[in-house]
């Protein structure tokens, strides 16, 4: 890795995320959003803080173990009530509109996120704003994502695991828009600089982010792995995109693995 760019790790999410007071925190891109919002909603909650955990799209229900209250509330002003009172006994709660079968929640309108942060009813909002089918590459359609207004950091997540793999729907959601934006064909490899680009153009993974930080996250960067991620996070920082200051790389699902920051600078090279 180039020496302008600086490494450290951390245990600490918040940490490796530049996590602020009031922090509005949307997540979008490949498959692990769901793991990583509720691992940093725990993590903020040991620390003493509040935290609301929702989605503007669908998610699949929260098991006991991700978040022990799940609020579900089609009438705004009644859901904020709710939130103020379960907010009383939890630290971290779940919120969404409505639950139409066994196996999907219907998220909030971002309205409704942004009318939470508003009354600053939690310290933290963290928000899954788009789906991957649980593929680890992914270009948005036209509609996606949706970002409440007041979000100010994006989380944008890719799996290692894409790289080298075939463009083709088994391993990518939306095969025909990472084609349109990388210029690749489907069947063909994913290469690292394919998917900088995906995490930095603006039609790509941060399609509609707000003004703001944006953050790419690569997941699943375990053993193994954790010299591409150095490539690739090397990659994205080289496309200057003036709101990526830092990219991170960890496995979401390890809390045990330490999380690296790599960020513009000088210092030890990778």
């Amino acid at each position: 890795m180039p020496l302008s760019f600086f490494l450290s790790d951390t245990t600490s999410l918040a940490k490796a995320l530049d996590l602020r007071p009031g922090d509005v925190v949307s997540i979008v891109g490949g498959g692990g959003k769901t793991s990583l919002m509720f691992r940093l909603a725990h993590e903020l909650a040991a620390d003493g803080r509040s935290v609301i955990t929702t989605t503007t799209t669908r998610i699949i229900p929260p098991a006991p173990e991700e978040s022990e209250c799940l609020v579900l509330e089609d009438d705004e002003d009644r859901l904020i009530t709710r939130a103020r009172e379960a907010l009383k006994v939890y630290r971290h709660i779940t919120l969404a509109r409505s639950r139409p079968n066994a196996d999907k929640l219907i998220g909030l309108l971002p309205t409704t996120v942004d009318s939470l942060h508003n009354l600053e009813i939690a310290d933290y909002i963290v928000n899954e704003a788009d789906g991957a089918a649980s593929r680890p590459l992914k270009a948005p359609n036209p509609t996606e994502p949706v970002f409440p207004s007041n979000t100010s950091l994006t989380v944008a997540m890719v799996g290692i695991e894409a790289v080298g793999r075939r463009l083709v729907s088994e391993n990518v959601f939306r095969v025909e828009h990472v084609s349109r934006l990388t210029g690749l064909t489907e069947g063909e490899l994913v290469t690292m600089e394919a998917v900088s680009l995906l995490l930095t153009h603006p039609q790509g993974i941060i399609q509609y982010a707000p003004a703001g930080r944006i953050i790419p996250f690569i997941n699943k960067a375990g053993e193994g792995y954790a010299e591409m991620a150095k490539s690739l996070a090397a990659k994205i920082l080289q496309l200057r995109h003036p709101q990526i200051e830092r990219v991170v790389f960890g496995e979401v699902r390890r809390p045990d693995y330490p999380v690296t920051i790599v960020s513009h600078g000088t210092g030890k090279p990778g």
